[in-house]
């Protein structure tokens, strides 16, 4: 389940126009009822469309909670019980389904969403389906189309880890330990490193409230409505990601015309890193593009000091590399896999569960407009 805070509605959105969705045994189409609108296959999905062709029997009316446990379902089968989330695609619903005594978080996308939307929609679909063997991507439990709308089964999860840094720092005047951020630090780097060995994929979009936490202390990679195809490991478009996380090479028109890989998801996790460490976005804020390409492209990278005493020096300096400044200099996902912080906390066992169920607990019930007033 994406994190809301990233679902809100744009102004000046390209117009929608009606679509109708079908999804069968035989194939998956969206078609718009403007002939002249471009299909996906001529925007070059025809291989996202051919893999949900070939899994639409398995998926479309089946909810597979896990191996041994696979239901006929239809959308009469679950129990709505409230909206968590709105934006420009639709909505975010919890609902639950009885028969296989299971809470989810339901994505419920309208039919009439233009074209870039549509290429999002398949995109996020699709990579859902296939990275269930990955512990640390929120699993896909199925999909349906109902009156042409595409409802999206996911696991639930607890808080985003933006909502949930801000609170702890901004309500409880504490910070993340360390053990925490190590956890938090391995969990994203292996979902990363399992889009791009086993997808061939570049997430595009790292940041705080794409990364999910539960009551049982897993950490999940969510939200990959513009990931990216890597080919031959570089990817090529430039308008895609939140601007604030994006590395230099993204945003330097000099740079980007060249393409970018893995490496611009790597800064993407050190300014993530760092935020969550200190418990703000480590930049100022930005009035113009022009003040952004000053700071992030001809400005220092936001590092952490070595003398900061509040950090051990392998996290330092594990964040400092991720935010190398020149690209080729900057490591890929198989020189930090090695890193001694990350080999730290993969073998240290650390009571996550413990720690997100005593922030969690002293939540008020009713924490909406909470997380309204920390984001502004």
């Amino acid at each position: 389940m994406a994190d809301m805070d990233d679902f809100d509605a744009q102004e000046g959105a390209p117009r929608r126009q009606g679509l109708k969705l079908t999804f069968s045994s035989e194939n998956l189409d969206i078609v718009n009822s403007s002939p002249k609108s471009a299909s996906l296959a001529s925007m070059g999905h025809q291989t996202q469309i051919e893999r949900l062709r070939n899994q639409s029997l398995e998926n479309t009316g089946k909810l597979k909670i896990s191996a041994d446990r696979v239901y006929d379902f239809t959308a009469e089968d679950l129990i709505d019980q409230g909206e968590i989330g709105r934006g420009a695609y639709g909505t975010v619903n919890k609902m639950y389904h009885e028969r296989s005594n299971t809470v989810m978080a339901i994505k419920r996308i309208r039919s009439t969403v233009d074209e870039k939307e549509q290429k999002q929609l398949l995109m996020d679909l699709d990579v859902v389906m296939r990275s269930n063997e990955c512990p640390y991507i929120v699993k896909f439990y199925g999909a349906l189309f109902k009156e042409g709308d595409c409802w999206i089964c996911m696991e639930l999860m607890a808080i985003s880890l933006d909502k949930f840094y801000k609170f702890v720092y901004k309500i409880l005047n504490e910070r993340l330990p360390e053990d925490i951020l190590g956890k938090i630090t391995v969990a994203t780097l292996k979902a990363l490193f399992y889009l791009k060995d086993k997808l061939k994929i570049i997430h595009r979009d790292v940041k705080p409230s794409n990364i999910l936490l539960d009551t049982q202390g897993n950490i999940k990679l969510c939200d990959f409505g513009i990931s990216g195809q890597l080919v031959d490991s570089i990817a090529k478009t430039r308008d895609a990601g939140c601007r604030p996380y994006m590395a230099p090479e993204r945003i330097d028109p000099r740079a980007s015309s060249r393409g970018y890989d893995i490496r611009s998801d790597v800064w993407s996790l050190g300014i993530t890193l760092v935020e969550i460490a200190n418990g703000k976005f480590p930049y100022p804020k930005w009035n113009s593009v022009f003040d952004q390409l000053t700071q992030v492209v001809q400005g220092e990278p936001p590092v952490i000091r070595e003398d900061d005493g509040r950090f051990s020096p392998e996290f330092i300096m594990f964040v400092n590399y991720c935010l190398t400044k020149e690209t080729e200099s900057r490591p890929k996902y198989n020189k930090l896999l090695k890193h001694p912080f990350i080999r730290k906390y993969e073998e240290t066992d650390v009571n996550v569960a413990s720690y997100v169920n005593e922030i969690l607990s002293q939540l008020p019930v009713d924490h909406s407009q909470l997380f309204d007033s920390l984001s502004s």
